[in-house]
């Protein structure tokens, strides 16, 4: 798998942007990007942020709401955690009233730009 830094770039511009309490998914990222298959791809951006202090991965989750990337947070529960601390609510793994915390890159940074 190669990385394509530029892609990698845009996608962590466009996470640093999400608000605080609040989640998106890896194909809003995309679909804002004008790469709707690339999903997989933001996935990967995520995973390599860690060196990334800016980027709230944390705040990254699959489109129903599962936290499929705590594996890539140090601690088990290390990204559950870090949406609690955020007024989260998230149990078995899954976000919780999803629809009230999802954040839009689409429709939100529309608006800002």
């Amino acid at each position: 798998m190669s990385r394509d830094s530029g892609f990698f770039e845009k996608v962590y511009h466009v996470a640093a942007k999400i608000p605080h309490g609040r989640v998106t998914s890896y194909g809003a990222i995309a679909r804002y990007l004008g790469s709707p298959q690339s999903a997989r791809m933001v996935g990967w951006a995520m995973n390599a942020s860690k060196e990334k202090p800016d980027v709230p991965a944390h705040r990254v989750v699959n489109r129903n709401g599962l936290l499929t990337g705590k594996s890539h947070f140090s601690g088990t529960h290390a990204m559950e955690q870090l949406l609690k601390d955020e007024g989260v609510t998230v149990k078995d793994l899954k976000i919780q009233d999803f629809e009230r915390h999802f954040w839009d890159p689409v429709k939100e940074l529309k608006e800002l730009e």
